[in-house]
């Protein structure tokens, strides 16, 4: 397993990788911890939580040039992510006990309750584009309730992976209560018939595969999959922060992520000053070294990814769709891509698809009806964004939205405090707030008589 620098195509490291056995013994062993964790009390459990986030804190620096080197993110959003992943442990610090309370029902028994406990191994399939805050999301919770997490981590952070797992150990939580194991996605694949739960952050196509698997032997899953999201803007916007916006909605993490902005629609009242205040704004963002505390765009994580997304680039001229900035690979070393901005007319394919990587899409909305129907035509439905001051358009746009997550006047963005998670082909379930930790959970009727 190889650990490549994107920004300087250097190699970071060369990882063994776990042979097939040697994964399985090590799922005996977590196994095994699980026996013993999940009869500690919710109290005892958590403290580790609040020392993982005193150990995020204090080298978060550190975490952030790992994330950095092995799939460059921007140093500054680097740093951000290993803090965002100390906030997620200290909000279930601070709620896991009253979030896991038995609930009394009144019912015609003597007394009847619901009761949350743990499920045992739970497996986590965790992506590089947030290679800390993805599985912190995932692991916190679920251990929270007294399971046990095993990672497999995306192949080409090994570094992450590795660090993570350090973190747990220096914040006291017991061995094998989180594992990362450095398997194949083969071997990963095998596991799991053998845990008690999955939970994958990743492509639409992965979703497909390890949802078979799951269901074929009867395994709760969560799956947060790929993402198309709807940036809309109204005439009555303020059309200048939406811009703004929009550019770290859209370029954030080189456009890696999920929950990006990926499809610009604009009313056709406000569309040419948008379009033109936004290219001017893309063209202004900093590409280049991510260590750089000004870089605002950094490299793809992989070249086969930047290859893809000029696959994609090149369809959607030739279906039709306008270059109005940017629209090329960069020259010399690093898988850089320039930020792009193309304007379509609806019927390209590219949006239908969702672009992992620095291509922003415009389109005219005759009015908001159309903007609404462009903004549902598409099969996934994870966030949305939408930019009104009208009340009324905020209520209907709200509800009307196909999405898992809607922000009126703001970007879409996951808070520990809010259930994340999308429909369609963009996941299955929620992580986060009071309703992630109880995914991975055996939801028991008590009643006494």
């Amino acid at each position: 397993m190889l650990s490549i620098n994107p920004a300087t195509e250097q190699l970071n490291g060369k990882f063994e990788m776990l042979t097939e056995k040697q994964a399985e013994e090590e799922l005996k062993k977590c196994r095994e911890a699980f026996e013993s964790w999940r009869k500690k009390s919710i109290a005892e459990r958590i403290v580790f939580l609040k020392k993982t986030a005193e150990v995020l804190r204090a080298n978060s620096r550190k975490y952030g040039e790992i994330i950095t080197k092995e799939m460059g993110k921007p140093i500054k959003q680097a740093v951000a992510e290993a803090e965002k992943c100390a906030l997620v442990c200290e909000y279930y610090y601070e709620n896991a006990e009253k979030f896991l309370a038995p609930e009394n029902i009144q019912t015609d028994n003597k007394k009847s309750y619901i009761s949350f406990e743990p499920l045992g191994v739970i497996l986590g399939i965790m992506p590089w584009n947030f290679p800390f805050w993805q599985v912190f999301r995932f692991a916190v919770p679920a251990m929270a309730v007294g399971n046990v997490c095993i990672l497999k981590h995306s192949s080409n952070v090994p570094q992450c992976a590795l660090a993570i797992e350090q973190i747990f150990r220096e914040a006291g939580l017991p061995g094998y209560v989180f594992k990362t194991l450095l398997i194949s996605g083969e071997d990963a694949s095998k596991l799991i018939a053998k845990v008690d739960g999955v939970s994958l952050t990743g492509s639409t196509e992965a979703g497909k595969k390890i949802g078979e698997l799951a269901g074929k032997n009867i395994k709760k899953v969560v799956f947060e999959l790929g993402g198309s999201d709807p940036f809309i803007v109204l005439e009555d916007a303020d059309v200048q922060f939406a811009c703004q916006t929009a550019v770290t909605a859209r370029y954030q993490n080189t456009g890696q992520s999920c929950i990006a902005a990926k499809r610009f629609i604009v009313h056709r009242n406000v569309y040419e000053q948008f379009k033109k205040k936004f290219v001017e704004f893309v063209k202004a963002q900093k590409v280049g070294d991510p260590f750089n505390e000004t870089t605002n765009v950094g490299p793809l994580a992989r070249d086969d990814l930047r290859d893809a997304l000029e696959r994609q680039l090149k369809q959607a001229v030739k279906d039709g769709a306008k270059v109005l900035a940017g629209g090329h690979k960069l020259e010399g070393r690093g898988y850089f891509f320039e930020p792009t901005v193309i304007e379509c007319k609806g019927n390209e394919k590219i949006m239908q698809e969702e672009t992992f990587g620095p291509v922003a899409t415009l389109i005219i909305a005759k009015d908001d009806d159309d903007a609404l129907r462009i903004a549902n035509s598409t099969e996934y439905g994870l966030g949305a964004s939408v930019w009104t001051k009208d009340e009324k358009k905020i209520e209907k746009f709200a509800r009307e939205l196909q999405a898992g997550f809607v922000a009126v006047n703001s970007m879409v963005k996951s808070d520990p405090r809010l259930p994340f998670g999308g429909i369609k082909k963009s996941g299955i379930g929620r992580e986060l707030s009071k309703l992630g930790i109880k995914e991975f959970v055996n939801i028991k009727a008590v009643i006494v008589n």
